[in-house]
C-alpha cells in the first residue's frame, strides 16, 4: 500500500482571474473539478491513504472534500511550497516511499500511478514521472529534465515533469527549513545519483492557465469518443 499527497494549497496566480474567487483545484474542467480529476486517479487498491494540503481559500476546499475519504493537511496559516508542504504532512503519511501528485493536470492514456509504482526500485531516492515535450498540451514553458539510458534524470529540456512522484520520506524530513521547494530535494537526490525518471506513454495537459482549460476539455472529449 502507498500513501499519496495531493498538492492543492497554491495561490494559482497563473490561473487568474478565475482564481480571484476560486482555488485552482476547484476550477471545473469538463464534468468535474481539477481536484476530483486527480482524486479519480487515486481510486486504486494500491493507494491506502489520501492527504490533501490546503492554504488558499482553504475553507472552499474543505467544504468540497467534506465526507470524502481524504485527510486534510492544514497550511492555512502559512504557504509552505511543495517541499515544505510535503514535510508538514509527513505525520499524516505512512510508508516509504511517499507519492505526491499535483492537481493541475489532465492525463489522457493509462492511469500513471500503477506505472510509477511498478518502476520504483530500492536504490532510488526520487522517481518522477515525465512526459516528452511533444506529448504535452497547454504547457507554456520548456522541458525540465533529460533521461539517460539508466533512467537517471538531469536538468534538461526533452521531458516535462508531470507532477507525479515517489520520494523517500527521509530525504524530505532532513531538509532543515520549513518552507522549500521539491526542486531542492530533487537536486540533492540527483547529486547522489538517486534521481530517476519514468516516461508516461500518453498525453499530458498542463492546466495552469485559463487558456489550457478548453485544450484539456477537447482532450477529454476525444478520449471519451475512443
Amino acid at each position: 500500500m502507498t500513501d499519496i499527497m495531493l498538492f492543492a494549497a497554491g495561490l494559482g496566480t497563473r490561473m487568474r482571474p478565475l482564481t480571484d474567487t476560486l482555488p485552482k483545484p476547484l476550477i471545473p474542467v469538463g464534468q468535474t473539478t481539477l481536484l476530483d480529476h486527480a482524486l479519480d486517479l487515486t481510486q486504486l487498491p494500491e493507494i491506502d491513504n489520501r492527504v490533501v494540503n490546503v492554504h488558499y481559500r482553504a475553507d472552499q476546499v474543505r467544504t468540497h472534500l467534506y465526507g470524502k475519504p481524504v485527510t486534510i493537511s492544514d497550511e492555512s496559516s502559512e504557504l509552505l511550497d511543495t517541499g515544505g508542504g510535503l514535510k508538514n504532512a509527513l505525520p499524516l503519511l505512512q510508508g516509504d516511499p511517499i507519492m505526491g501528485l499535483n492537481t493541475d493536470a489532465i492525463w489522457v492514456g493509462p492511469n500513471p500511478i500503477p506505472q510509477l509504482l511498478s518502476a520504483w526500485k530500492l536504490h532510488m531516492t526520487c522517481l518522477l514521472m515525465v512526459v516528452p515535450l511533444e506529448r504535452t498540451v497547454g504547457h507554456p514553458g520548456k522541458g525540465d529534465f533529460d533521461v539517460d539510458e539508466s533512467d537517471h534524470l538531469r536538468r534538461g529540456r526533452s521531458t516535462v515533469y508531470t507532477g507525479l512522484q515517489l520520494t523517500r520520506r527521509e530525504v524530505v524530513a532532513k531538509v532543515p527549513d520549513r518552507i522549500f521547494s521539491m526542486n531542492r530535494v530533487w537536486d540533492m537526490a540527483a547529486k547522489a545519483k538517486g534521481l530517476h525518471g519514468v516516461i508516461y506513454p500518453g498525453t499530458w495537459c498542463d492546466v495552469g492557465q485559463p487558456d489550457s482549460i478548453p485544450l484539456a476539455e477537447t482532450l477529454l472529449r476525444a478520449n471519451a469518443d475512443v
